[in-house]
């Protein structure tokens, strides 16, 4: 009768509907499959009337706390035997805790311990969505976390904490499996740590619950061994599943390090510390640092890239000032160092066996802080124990490293290693440069302090009267003083060994950072005299030279820039190459965006950190795919990424002659059509010919083609070209219109490579690329990626001619019209590979003058 009358009518938003309900739960005595729901719908309405009263009846909580509700939920729990009950249980005590607006409220429902009971209760997580909903009744309660609440949920003995189950229990699940399980619980975790309670605080930083520190960079740890494998995979073999699989990797190892940063902006006394000495003694120390070496082994370095990229995410990420100086100063040691720190008892071998499951990290694998120090022996080595690749980038055999800094090592990256690992070495140097928990004494110390720091720095020693002769204040090649930086850094090298246990002799100790600073320049200089590294990461290296020295060539001496001047002839001279290649008709269009977009970079707050970029699975998805040489498709990829080359070599050049880059390359105007030009004779518009648009036909010559089999065509045969654009055009000659003909096909007149059979002597063979690249146009890329896979092909056409002579006199048309627009291209071309008119366009030398001669002394 009872469960019917349940049913009866009856305001839904009243007194007596909640005094009802309520006096059904306490005649409850037995929770089973019979009236499990309507006890469901009993909380779910309780819930609704409390949230309701809490804004239009204060009477509604009233009675709530007169009769105890909290309590009957806790007595209904315990007689439950079923799951749904307790989801719903939990789900209608959250509602309750996330709406109440009223302090009062809060305070009745955190009090009495019964929240703490449900708090530490054994439900069965073996369910996950039990689980899901416990963790959301963590995090409801946690958002109204205060310093008044707060002392509701904790125990505590003379003044200070000693339990605090929803802390205590919520990071039981800080490594679960499920990410959204993961967050919640962060989330958790972040409003314990703001409620601002000192007791609170000493409680969080007292052992065990600091292992939950310790234990955060040792699941890191996993993720960044796990990240080194995932790396060597997708370098191997390149795809866009092993790339996307790389980018969840590094997007999960990032979500960690945000976290790690917002624990220690909470401000808890000592985290900061605990979170830094846990870094560095868990992963930095024992494997990102010991992969950096030089060895001569030809293999993948999926290690080194691994660990530049994992230690630019932390250093800015992670805004720890004495994190970022130990790191700075740790690249003053050779690798050996942290090798030797334990004393020679590597044992060469790492096991991650115990992070086999988010649990065991939690629970079992507790790093006590002699814990950490041990594990520092435990250095991977080699990919079968750790599956962290250590080995390190390919140098001559007559290269010793055994001696070589980190930093050094940095730079040998730069002028010796392939493309990944310049492109790792200067994304560490950039980063380092930007890191503004980085005291500038140690950017000086690495050789990396941009000139306007310098000067800053000494105008301040000058006008306090420190500087011993005040004209080193506009000398660029003076340093901070040497006190200045030996005090600062013996710091940090006198905490890396007596708190850390690294005693290894640093080998750059005593050594001028003006001898560093030139290290640096000189690797830099070198590395753009190099044809093997990508052209985006020759412009990561030009940003790196303009945020270094931004008041031009001051510190490039006379060989840097010889250097610099042969690199730029050789590319000058590629560059010219171009215009009688495949693609002449794109140079120029390429070219001014190239040097639009590389201004843009060069003057940029920042340079490039997509993980796909730095970590090399960009470059090497695009070069690794089938594409074949002769391709009209390939050979635009090396004429853009040439183009691309040659505007960093140019605005370097004139970044050294201290000129300003202009906002568009230094090219002559289109020029005045010769009297003969076969597109004005036809009737073809600046836009270029279409597809079943009229064209005068006089000049054109007869022939016959097959599109399809079986199908031959009479047509009419034209090249011609306009300016730097020029198209070869098939065209049906209209038979009530005398001289006049329709066009049906229309193909690119550069790069057709024209030739006659050797067999037959009236057939002309074309090479036919395509009219566009596709990889210019951002709209077309995911489908250009598309079309590369599915092996995009040139096409052919075959056309016979009436005779021999029509054939040859078609060819020598194709010829004249390609002179016409590789001589346009040249002209317009011709004050940018001038430098001492590149930005004076008007000055240029004449038009008549062979580029040749310009090329011959472009300086």
């Amino acid at each position: 009768m009872w469960y019917n009358s349940f049913w009866k009518s009856r305001d839904r938003f009243s007194l007596d509907q909640l005094r009802y309900l309520t006096d059904q739960l306490t005649k409850t005595q037995i929770v089973n499959e019979v009236n499990k729901d309507f006890v469901i719908e009993a909380l779910r309405l309780i819930a609704e009337l409390i949230i309701y009263g809490d804004q239009h009846d204060p009477s509604f909580f009233e009675f709530f706390m007169e009769k105890q509700v909290m309590g009957e939920f806790v007595r209904i729990l315990k007689l439950s035997r079923t799951v749904s009950v307790p989801l719903q249980l939990l789900q209608t005590v959250s509602i309750m805790v996330q709406n109440l607006k009223s302090e009062h409220a809060i305070y009745y429902m955190f009090s009495n311990e019964h929240v703490n009971y449900l708090i530490t209760y054994s439900f069965d997580f073996r369910n996950e969505e039990l689980l899901s909903y416990y963790i959301s009744f963590l995090r409801a309660i946690s958002g109204k976390l205060n310093r008044n609440t707060v002392s509701l949920l904790v125990r505590t003995h003379d003044d200070e904490v000693v339990s605090f189950p929803l802390y205590v229990e919520a990071i039981r699940f800080a490594f679960h499996e499920e990410k959204m399980v993961r967050n919640a619980v962060r989330a958790v975790t972040l409003n314990v740590y703001h409620v601002g309670d000192d007791s609170l605080n000493r409680y969080i930083t007292r052992e065990p619950h600091t292992d939950y520190f310790s234990n955060l960079v040792s699941f890191l740890r996993k993720q960044s061994m796990d990240l080194s494998r995932l790396v060597s995979t997708a370098l191997t073999n390149p795809g866009p599943d092993s790339t996307s699989t790389v980018v969840d990797a590094v997007d999960e190892i990032e979500d960690n390090l945000y976290y790690l940063n917002d624990v220690v902006s909470a401000g808890i006394p000592d985290v900061g510390r605990i979170i830094t000495d846990s870094i560095l003694m868990v992963l930095i120390f024992p494997i990102l640092l010991p992969s950096m070496k030089i060895v001569v082994d030809k293999d993948i370095q999926s290690g080194v890239v691994t660990s530049l990229y994992l230690l630019c995410c932390i250093l800015r990420i992670v805004k720890i000032k004495d994190l970022a100086n130990t790191i700075a100063a740790a690249l003053c040691y050779p690798s050996e160092a942290f090798a030797k720190s334990s004393g020679g008892n590597f044992n060469g071998h790492t096991s991650d066996h115990d992070f086999t499951s988010e649990y065991q990290v939690s629970d079992n694998d507790n790093l006590t802080k002699r814990d950490t120090i041990h594990s520092m022996v435990d250095v991977p080595r080699s990919s079968s124990s750790s599956g962290y690749q250590t080995e390190g980038v390919l140098i001559p055999k007559d290269s010793s490293s055994s001696n070589l800094s980190l930093r050094e090592v940095l730079l040998a990256y730069v002028t010796k290693g392939d493309d990944i690992h310049v492109l790792g070495s200067l994304g560490m140097l950039a980063t380092l440069l930007q890191t503004k928990e980085l005291d500038e004494s140690m950017l000086d110390v690495l050789g990396i302090l941009p000139q306007r720091k310098q000067h800053k720095k000494l105008l301040l020693q000058a006008l306090v009267g420190e500087g011993s002769d005040e004209e080193q204040l506009f000398s660029t090649r003076s340093s901070l003083t040497r006190d200045g930086i030996g005090s600062v850094l013996d710091v940090y090298h006198e905490k890396i060994k007596e708190q850390y246990g690294v005693s290894f002799q640093s080998s750059d100790v005593g050594i001028s950072p003006e001898v560093h600073r030139f290290q640096v320049i000189d690797a830099l200089a070198n590395l753009f005299c190099r044809s093997n590294v990508s052209a985006a990461t020759l412009w990561d290296g030009g940003w790196l030279v303009r945020q270094l020295f931004p008041y031009s060539e001051s510190e490039f001496n006379s060989h840097h820039l010889q250097l610099l001047k042969v690199s730029y002839k050789n590319c000058s001279s590629a560059l010219v190459e171009e215009v009688n290649g495949i693609w002449p008709d794109f140079l120029i269009p390429v070219l001014c965006d190239e040097w639009r977009k590389c201004k843009r970079a060069m003057e940029s707050s920042s340079p490039r950190k997509e993980p796909d970029c730095m970590l090399g699975l960009q470059r090497k998805f695009s070069s690794e795919d089938s594409i074949p040489h002769r391709s009209s498709l390939a050979a635009g990829e090396r004429m853009h990424e040439l183009v691309k080359v040659f505007v960093l070599q140019h605005q370097l050049q004139l970044f050294t002659l201290g000129r300003a880059l202009p906002e568009q390359p230094p090219i002559n105007p289109p020029g005045d059509l010769p009297t003969n030009c076969r597109a004005h004779t036809s009737g073809i518009a600046a836009s270029g010919p279409k597809a079943g648009t009229e064209v005068c036909i006089v000049n054109a010559v007869r022939c016959r083609i097959c599109f399809e089999r079986g199908k031959e065509r009479h047509l009419c045969f034209i090249a011609m070209s306009l300016g730097v654009s020029g198209w070869i055009i098939l065209a049906e000659e209209l038979p009530l219109k005398t001289s006049y003909g329709v066009i049906r096909a229309v193909a690119p007149l550069a790069g057709c490579d024209p030739r006659i059979d050797d067999d037959h002597s009236t057939w002309l063979h074309l090479w036919i690329r395509s009219s566009s690249l596709p990889f210019l146009d951002p709209a077309k890329f995911n489908g250009y990626g598309k079309m590369k896979r599915k092996g995009l092909v040139d096409g052919r056409w075959t056309l016979a001619f009436r005779d021999e002579e029509s054939c040859k006199s078609a060819l020598s048309m194709i010829a004249e019209e390609i002179n016409f627009l590789s001589d346009e291209v040249h002209r317009r071309l011709r004050p940018l590979l001038n430098l001492e008119t590149a930005t004076d366009p008007s000055s240029s030398p004449a038009d008549d003058t062979p580029l040749y001669k310009t090329l011959q002394n472009p300086l």
